[in-house]
């Protein structure tokens, strides 16, 4: 899973949130590209990014800015190294619970950024839930783009609900939330398959 934005400063930076659902401990790689997007024609790229990971009460239980700084070894036996020196990785084994990931530029600085989770024990009883992405959304090339790519389920079938929130973030403290949130879902070619601005004007009893 993943999530791609112009990371800001302050409160504008990328935060991505998942759930890890089970009995089980799950391992998983966690990384923040930046220079790497170039090469797929991605503008303004963050020349720098900084991951960090945070536990259910707010600490950072691990973090990183080079991934060859630390943990280089584990990272490339992964096959998901990152493919520039200044961008970051994390792995790790989590227990059953919600985490935080956070990425955001050295020293300051903005661009975008692509923050990743991977799953790397597929087979643990365990899986990751619940994945959402926050951050400022802007116009053109910098809203907010979330990836994921589905296993097979039940008969070949997922079934899922994507969400876009605004509003609703007031009540949570976040301060200039946005007012009226389109949410789209497009395939691995980039073709539209589904859009909706305001929920009831769907699948309002699929959704509830």
């Amino acid at each position: 899973v993943s999530a791609r934005l112009h990371t800001g400063t302050g409160d504008n930076v990328l935060i991505g949130g998942f759930i890890v659902n089970g009995a089980d401990s799950k391992k998983v790689i966690v990384r923040a590209l930046g220079p790497s997007l170039t090469s797929y024609g991605v503008a303004g790229a963050l020349a720098d990014p900084v991951v960090e990971l945070h536990d259910r009460t707010g600490a950072i239980i691990a973090s990183n800015d080079n991934w060859k700084d630390t943990q280089q070894s584990q990272i490339v036996a992964t096959n998901l190294a990152p493919h520039d020196d200044h961008e970051s990785a994390i792995v790790i084994t989590l227990a059953p619970g919600p985490y935080t990931a956070i990425a955001r530029g050295v020293s300051n600085t903005s661009g975008v950024v692509l923050l990743e989770i991977y799953d790397l024990d597929p087979s643990a009883n365990a899986r990751l839930g619940n994945v959402s992405a926050r951050g400022y959304v802007d116009l053109g090339d910098n809203v907010l783009i979330g990836g994921a790519i589905l296993g097979a389920g039940n008969g070949g079938v997922n079934l899922v609900v994507a969400r876009a929130l605004g509003p609703s973030l007031r009540s949570f403290g976040v301060q200039n939330v946005m007012q009226n949130p389109v949410l789209e879902l497009h395939n691995q070619q980039g073709t539209l398959l589904d859009s909706n601005d305001n929920w009831k004007d769907g699948n309002q009893q699929a959704i509830r």
